[in-house]
């Protein structure tokens, strides 16, 4: 069976993407990302996470300058996606938030649709940082990004990559075939990079089908089995992540239009389905390289206490016993105290006294260290957050 399109014809397909370009910009707000990079992840990466980019030192370049490059890694086991996170804002600023150096996100919709999915209910936060649903059409649409907009990154392995539990970690699970089938059809290269020790972000958590079936129904993709379970119980522990060194090596490019002979629209679903196999088989293989040579010791304890030792002036709040603090005092300033229009900076207050301003500027965040109904608050919270803003919304285009 020949692999088909959704549409009727490559002119129709082609007229919808037309329609569907403002995804590009829509919610998109580069200035969100380097605000938040500023007032946050550079705190807390410096510190905690003591992120290292290896191979990374050239910018990414397109090999057709029509069609945006597909990175793609390994995602983390059983824990909030804080490797997409920390990889995504550092390299924004490792290359100084010049897009065409950079990329976009595809996220899994499930994300984008739970308050409780975004970093401490943040509003929107996945879409604003440049997170576009993982759908057919936002795909082939992204697959027109101009070169000056970046390129684009998919975690292939999707939802089950992240619930796929302490005891599969760095094995990649099955690969969605899209996107092997996107650098098939516009023959533009896959950039493999592995994601080395954010595994131990939340150490020997398991996972169960049935159990995260169960929580699927209320927004949440898997729910951790294990020694930390019952923290759980407590809100800021979703969120929790143990500070371990993460590490992002570069792999091969990988190029599978040259694989075949056939023209695109003559492979069938079988043929996606090997190549798809063949390239998870040749990231399987960098990935255990990964591993081997930089996976040990994933925690570097020295290291990590003279890290937080040289940033005491943070303390507590770039441990995540302080993130709910920081990232709700930044959606005030952001998006109440004129952040958004650029009519002020932001600047997290860190010193002496700052807990004070905190639970007086967002006394919600007393909420995280309360068990049980904490959990009922914040997602009260949440919802009443998002239904103002799709009325404002709404309001805007009557309007």
């Amino acid at each position: 069976m020949k692999a088909k399109s959704t549409y009727d014809s490559p002119q129709a397909l082609q007229e919808a993407i037309e329609a569907n370009k403002h995804i590009y910009d829509e919610h998109y707000d580069l200035n969100f990302v380097r605000s938040l990079n500023e007032a946050f992840f550079t705190m807390v990466a410096d510190s905690y996470f003591r992120p290292e980019f290896i191979g990374f030192d050239e910018p990414l370049q397109r090999n057709n300058p029509e069609r945006p490059l597909i990175l793609a890694s390994n995602h983390s086991g059983m824990a909030f996606p804080w490797d997409a996170m920390i990889f995504g804002c550092g390299m924004f600023k490792k290359f100084n938030y010049e897009l065409p150096r950079l990329f976009r996100v595809l996220t899994a919709p499930m994300l984008s649709q739970a308050p409780a999915m975004h970093p401490y209910t943040m509003l929107h936060a996945w879409k604003t940082a440049g997170g576009i649903d993982a759908k057919y059409l936002n795909f082939e649409t992204m697959m027109q990004l101009p070169e000056e907009q970046g390129n684009l990154l998919i975690y292939p392995e999707g939802v089950p990559g992240i619930g796929k539990g302490f005891n599969r970690k760095y094995k990649l699970q099955r690969f969605a075939t899209s996107f092997v089938r996107m650098s098939i059809k516009y023959r533009t290269d896959i950039l493999s990079y592995s994601t080395v020790n954010a595994e131990y972000v939340a150490p020997f958590m398991y996972s169960s089908n049935w159990v995260n079936r169960l929580f699927n129904k209320i927004g949440v993709p898997f729910m951790p089995l294990g020694p930390l379970t019952l923290l759980l119980l407590f809100p800021f522990a979703f969120y929790l992540a143990f500070p371990c060194k993460m590490r992002f090596v570069m792999g091969r490019r990988i190029s599978p239009y040259e694989w075949s002979d056939k023209p695109y629209e003559e492979l069938t679903d079988a043929d996606i389905k090997d190549a798809c196999e063949r390239v998870r088989s040749m990231m399987q293989e960098d990935l255990d390289k990964a591993v081997a040579e930089y996976g040990k010791a994933p925690y570097r304890i020295g290291e990590f206490f003279r890290s937080m030792w040289r940033n005491i002036r943070y303390f507590p709040y770039n441990t995540p016993f302080g993130w709910a603090f920081l990232f709700h005092d930044f959606e005030r300033q952001w998006f109440v105290e004129g952040g958004k229009e650029g009519k002020r900076a932001i600047s997290v207050y860190t010193g002496w006294g700052a807990i004070f301003r905190f639970l007086w500027r967002a006394p919600i965040t007393l909420a995280y260290f309360v068990p049980l109904f904490g959990w009922f608050a914040l997602v009260v919270y949440g919802k009443m957050k998002w239904k103002r803003s799709a009325a404002a919304r709404r309001a805007k285009r009557e309007g």
